[in-house]
């Protein structure tokens, strides 16, 4: 029986409740049902960024109150029946028993549909522009941009904004929760970020240059993995063989700067062979610019060329190499916003691309991370609202987990302190979450089984499939603690109490994953997922792989890619040259002098250009592919699991496997008490030492977290038989023996 036949059985399972009409609201209609008294408000909780109050950050007092803001955002929103009614109806559209499946519509559909009443945003439109403010655009189905200064943010929203010192940087943020009036709360959520916190790129910088490399790499061997190393290991090339490379398909990049230079992709490609074996491959830059609602004839340009930013230009050039890497005829589109004062040009650059009049390209990626429980309830919103645009449209988007073990709020820092948390920009349910695996060859003494003693004329050298382990740096890491020759990572004769531990191995290097726990709520803690912070509910196709814990929230990752930066010796190459950044000359004939790096950064965009190879199979775009990837995988690992497809059989797993279930290794973390407390931060009671490590409970070893059969916290479903997942997918042209 073919999987797609299957497939469409195990859909008929699931229950989507209102979604089978897709009669949900034609036209809205008005929720405002009283006239605004700007004296009658309420509080927008989980709105103040946790930097405000951090023990280091001084106040340095209140900004002028004519300091100008430009393109803030004002979120709207639906009531709870229509809110759960949209993700109802995003949802069917990848069910085939739905009549709705696959009918993905256009920005102006998706208003038509769910957005608000034309008398609702009138409302809001003047209510704004009574207090001064300018309305620049109106996106109906997300959010109002506008402008003005600070005292009209103060008097409107009844907030401070004030100017910050934290760690000695300058940032300024409000230090209330804002208000809003009591009759707009039907329609309104509040201001997005009333602060300039920004997501962060997740690339971590490899052991080639030595800039950010781990500190202790565990073994001398050291295997620089390149494109053909990428497409041997995951099975690409018998796909390659039927034509299928991504002709016709557009990757999107979404980022905050350029390219520190143009020519070093078309180096990465040249030197890697992928000019020669795929000579159609080519890459432009945008800067998508605004298609809303205009004000009074007024259109606001929203999108600034950000120019080049140091650091994220690093990232950029990942993204636009390794998601060529993985489809290699692919148009690959680095789609770049400048940051405006409160939001990130990343964010700019997918909401223009999305509320285009135009269809936008089906597939894009996004390597960037805020912890949930910074991201705060607002920031949150927003990015699901993007998101839920996005799957509408029929765009697959694919998002890196963090490169921070179990512990995102403290991503580059050399231990946690924070507790478990997780990447708010890919823990929607509307876009694929991809976590990061390293290679097991090193620790099973098998590394000549698996690569060449000598490269090809593409510098490549992998043999085969490779057995798979959680990418993790950290001395809480029991694979690396077993490798120094600790039994324990905790306690006084623990690996991370160890000597050789506190040199080189605290950190929270490592991919990220757990459960969704803050994605509304206003935490008690800074920083830490407390008080009433909710995640988001679980995903219906969740439930259904073998594995995946019944604890209600959403989890991390959906699927993995191989993601480390070199502590078991491999790490990825990468052209970039920009000094500043940490980058290297890149010549011909040495790649291995090349800038080297890892991340779950790599993931999201490879995992990107793997569904445009779906796409192009299928002919057809697909939405969030989600449910299709767990419905494969439920059918491969069954009410078990399947021995057969484990990653530790390496090049031995049977060749019809879709996934290969990563059972070896973890994600946990070294870790400190904060003030004096411990947040999921196990010490044992006697001969605790000063580095406990994360563990879901503060009074017994509950690690946080360890590979299981089937779906596990750390590698989620998996990492991909290319050949075959494209195979089986629903709808492909492309033959299976499955």
């Amino acid at each position: 029986m073919r999987l797609s036949t299957a497939l469409a059985t195990a859909f008929s399972s699931i229950i989507l409740i209102g979604a089978a009409s897709g009669q949900i609201n034609p036209r809205a209609q008005s929720k405002i049902d009283r006239s605004i008294n700007d004296g009658q408000v309420v509080t927008r909780t989980g709105n103040v960024h946790p930097a405000v109050y951090a023990e280091t950050t001084r106040d340095l007092g209140r900004v002028a109150d004519d300091r100008q803001f430009d393109h803030l955002l004002l979120q709207l929103q639906r009531g709870p029946e229509d809110a759960r009614a949209l993700q109802e109806y995003i949802f069917s559209l990848n069910d085939p028993k739905s009549p709705n499946f696959h009918h993905f519509g256009t920005a102006a559909e998706f208003s038509q549909k769910f957005g608000l009443a034309p008398s609702d945003i009138a409302a809001v439109k003047n209510w704004l522009t009574s207090h001064g403010f300018s309305v620049n655009m109106i996106y109906p189905n997300l959010v109002v941009d506008f402008s003005g200064t600070a005292g009209q943010i103060r008097e409107t929203f009844h907030t401070e904004i004030h100017n910050l010192n934290v760690d000695g940087f300058h940032h300024f943020a409000n230090v209330t929760n804002p208000q809003i009036p009591e009759a707009l709360a039907s329609v309104v959520m509040g201001p997005v970020r009333l602060h300039d916190f920004k997501p962060h790129s997740l690339t971590r910088m490899g052991i080639k240059p030595s800039v950010f490399h781990p500190n202790f790499t565990v073994s001398s061997d050291t295997q620089a993995v390149v494109p053909l190393d990428l497409q041997t290991i995951y099975n690409y090339n018998p796909l390659f063989a039927k034509g299928i490379s991504g002709q016709g398909q557009t990757v999107v990049l979404l980022e905050r700067t350029n390219l520190y230079a143009n020519g070093d992709w078309n180096t990465f490609r040249k030197v890697f062979g992928l000019t020669k074996l795929f000579p159609k491959g080519k890459m432009i830059t945008v800067h998508p610019q605004p298609s809303g609602d205009t004000i009074d004839g007024i259109s606001s340009e929203t999108c600034s060329d950000p120019g080049v930013l140091v650091g994220d230009d690093g990232e950029a050039a990942v993204d636009v190499e390794w998601a060529s890497a993985s489809a290699p005829s692919a148009t690959i589109e680095l789609a770049s916003c400048a940051d405006t004062d409160t939001n990130f040009g990343a964010f700019i650059a997918l909401e223009n691309l999305i509320t285009s009049s135009s269809r936008p390209p089906a597939v894009m990626s996004l390597s960037y991370g805020s912890p949930e429980s910074e991201n705060g309830t607002d920031g949150n919103a927003y990015v699901n609202a993007l998101y839920q645009l996005a799957a509408f449209e029929g765009v697959s988007l694919f998002v890196s987990t963090g490169d921070a073990d179990a512990a995102v709020t403290d991503q580059n820092r050399p231990f946690a302190t924070h507790g478990i948390n997780v990447n708010a920009l890919a823990s929607t349910p509307n876009d694929v979450a991809v976590g990061g695996t390293d290679y097991a060859d090193t620790i099973l003494g098998q590394t000549s089984t698996y690569w060449n003693s000598t490269n090809g004329p593409s510098f490549n050298s992998a043999r085969s499939y490779i057995p798979e382990i959680p990418w993790n740096d950290s001395c809480a890491s029991q694979l690396i603690a077993f490798a120094l020759g600790f039994s324990t990572t905790y306690g006084t004769n623990g690996s991370c109490n160890s000597a050789i531990g506190e040199q080189f191995f605290l950190t929270t290097a490592g991919g990220s994953g757990g459960p969704s726990g803050c994605a509304a709520g206003d935490p008690t803690i800074t920083g830490v997922v407390s008080g009433t912070c909710v995640g988001y509910a679980k995903p219906l196709w969740q439930n259904l792989v073998f594995g995946n814990p019944n604890d209600g929230v959403r989890d991390l990752p959906d699927v993995s890619m191989f993601a480390a930066n070199g502590v078991w010796g491999h790490y990825f190459v990468l052209c970039y040259t920009d000094p500043a950044g940490g980058g290297a000359p890149c010549p011909a004939n040495d790649p291995s002098t090349w800038a080297g790096a890892g991340g779950t950064s790599f993931g999201a965009p490879i995992w990107a250009g793997i569904q445009a190879l779906i796409n192009q199979a299928t002919g057809s775009v697909q939405g969030n592919p989600s449910l299709d990837y767990y419905f494969l995988a439920a059918i491969e690992y069954g009410g078990s699991g399947s021995s057969a497809c484990n990653s530790t059989r390496g090049n031995a797993t049977n060749a019809n496997c879709i996934f290969y279930d990563v059972t070896l290794g973890d994600n946990d973390a070294n870790c400190r008490r904060l003030n004096g407390v411990a947040h999921n931060c196990f010490f044992p009671a006697t001969n605790p030492g000063t580095n406990g490590v994360l563990s879901t409970s503060n009074t017994s070893y509950q690690p946080a977290y360890v590979t299981t059969t089937g779906y596990d916290y750390v590698t989620g479903i998996g990492t991909p038989n290319v050949y075959n997942l494209v195979a089986a997918f629903p709808g492909s042209n492309v033959g299976t023996n499955h």
